[in-house]
């Protein structure tokens, strides 16, 4: 009987062929270019010692996507994002050859959601004009299981909390890059706010709105550990008598460093300028506070409390004159339009009536296909036949992903998807029963992730940009938290415990 080769051998193996790959390249390459070559073999080695490395790298580039496919001298096969996401699902299958070969995949309830989206949207095929839009679409949907499947069984031993620092820190970097283009980093004219002073930041994405959708989905997850940080040093400085408590200073370190991160963000989601991303982080806000003290009525008390500082701070005329104008036509605008094809348009309504123009369409597609709709992912494919004639160009969505996906997949697909985030919602509210303050942060945070993605999508779609990659991962730590809450149900805590 032949023995299987030991994972010592097989390393021993991929290093001796790395080290010769890298020997004759660096013989017979340009200098920059075989370094640059041997810079990413050195990466490689790296992300197959220790696959979470591929995950941050991941997020890291997912945002360069538009950036890269108009600047960059060359085109690439598929976006950074993508070739990011097929990294770690390579570095994955490998970890789990050498280390864990034989074992079961993870299996956690936070799959089902996904999956009965996926179901519910299969029958809009039969309708779809574009099949490739359609299964470029659905194939966001299968991405993100996938991640959920892999950042569940690359999450233990403590490894979250380092997926959970490489998607707040690239979150960061862009919000960074976003207050530079606030300040008169990006020149674009057509970005002009705040009476010609500042310029809406965007990031690389290309866009203020996707931009804005990033930094609303990630601020609350960093504002979370922030919480979860400071309640753990706090419970460690009441216990400081106890010789492992004295280490309270740790997560109280940690917590001013999230806090910091989560200033930097704040900083992004204002420089963005999209009210939608306001409106969303206001909710998130909201829903964060109240579930952040472990009574309901201490959530209560203090969800008033702290709802009083801003209303005070917008009617004594404190909230800067610029941003109270732009709440109040987007306000006024989405009220008093009804149907706009005939509505005049002016240089501060026109983003606004472009995007109930979209709106318009989406419900006569849904209308002429209430029950499977027109396909998913072929909003723009068959726009020219329901758009109103003063918008022939179509923006590729419907700029609300209700309306998207009530036109592209019907009703079937749109209940499908409210019943999924609604089961996400209930058992993160469930996860929230932790006795770790750190992972409770964690789920307070996903919970208020899980609020701007719910708000913001009455004006906008966020699963574009590869944002859905960003999605993905929170969903996975989401699957992590609930499987170690539910261990903790079952008292079943030692086969979890190096979560």
């Amino acid at each position: 009987m032949r023995l299987a080769a030991k994972p010592s051998s097989i390393l021993r193996f991929i290093w001796g062929g790395l080290a010769l790959m890298a020997g004759i390249l660096a013989a017979r390459l340009p200098v920059p270019l075989s370094g640059g070559m041997l810079m990413l073999t050195v990466l490689g080695a790296a992300i197959l010692v220790e696959p979470v490395l591929g995950i941050i790298l991941m997020l890291g580039v997912a945002p360069l996507k538009t950036l890269i496919d108009t600047e960059a001298p060359f085109a690439l096969p598929i976006d950074a994002g993508q070739m990011g996401f097929g990294l770690v699902l390579g570095a994955w299958a490998i970890w789990r050859v050498l280390h864990h070969r034989g074992e079961p995949l993870p299996r956690t309830r936070v799959m089902l959601p996904l999956i009965g989206c996926m179901l519910a949207f299969s029958p809009s095929l039969y309708h779809a004009v574009s099949t490739s839009a359609w299964i470029a679409e659905f194939l966001k949907w299968v991405e993100m299981a996938l991640l959920v499947v892999v950042v569940l069984d690359l999450g233990r031993a403590g490894r979250w909390t380092w997926i959970v620092l490489g998607a707040v820190l690239a979150a960061v970097l862009q919000a960074l890059i976003g207050v530079y283009e606030f300040r008169g980093g990006s020149g674009a004219p057509h970005l002009w706010i705040a009476g010609y002073r500042y310029f809406r930041a965007f990031g690389t994405f290309g866009q203020p709105n996707p931009f804005s959708a990033y930094m609303g989905l990630t601020l609350p997850l960093a504002c979370g550990m922030a919480w979860g940080h400071l309640t753990a040093a706090a419970a460690r400085w009441l216990r400081r008598g106890d010789s492992p408590a004295r280490m309270w200073w740790k997560p109280g370190l940690l917590a001013v460093m999230y806090g910091g991160f989560a200033l930097v963000l704040l900083a992004g989601l204002i420089a963005a300028w999209g009210r939608g991303a306001w409106l969303g982080f206001g909710a998130a806000s909201v829903v964060m506070v109240f579930f952040a003290p472990r009574r309901r009525w201490q959530g209560v008390l203090l969800m008033g409390c702290a709802a009083v500082l801003p209303a005070g701070l917008w009617f004594v005329g404190a909230v800067p004159a610029t941003i109270q104008q732009r709440v109040n036509n987007a306000v006024t605008e989405f009220i008093g339009f009804r149907d706009v094809r005939g509505a005049p348009i002016s240089n501060e309504n026109f983003a606004i009536v472009e995007r109930l123009a979209h709106w318009q369409a989406a419900i006569e597609m849904a209308n002429a296909q209430p029950w499977i709709g027109v396909g998913l992912g072929n909003f723009e494919a068959v726009y020219p036949e329901y758009g109103v004639p003063s918008w022939p160009r179509p923006l590729g969505h419907a700029h609300n992903d209700y309306l998207n996906l009530l036109a592209e997949t019907g009703l079937i697909g749109l209940l499908g998807y409210l019943i999924s985030w609604l089961a996400l919602g209930m058992w993160t509210v469930q996860a929230l029963q932790q006795p770790d303050p750190i992972k409770r942060g964690l789920v307070l945070g996903l919970l208020g992730t899980w609020t701007h993605l719910a708000v913001h999508s009455f004006v906008d779609k966020l699963y574009v940009n590869n944002l859905f990659l960003h999605i993905g991962v929170m969903l996975g730590l989401l699957a992590i938290v609930y499987e170690y809450r539910q261990a903790l149900v079952g008292n079943k805590i030692s086969e979890y415990d190096d979560l």
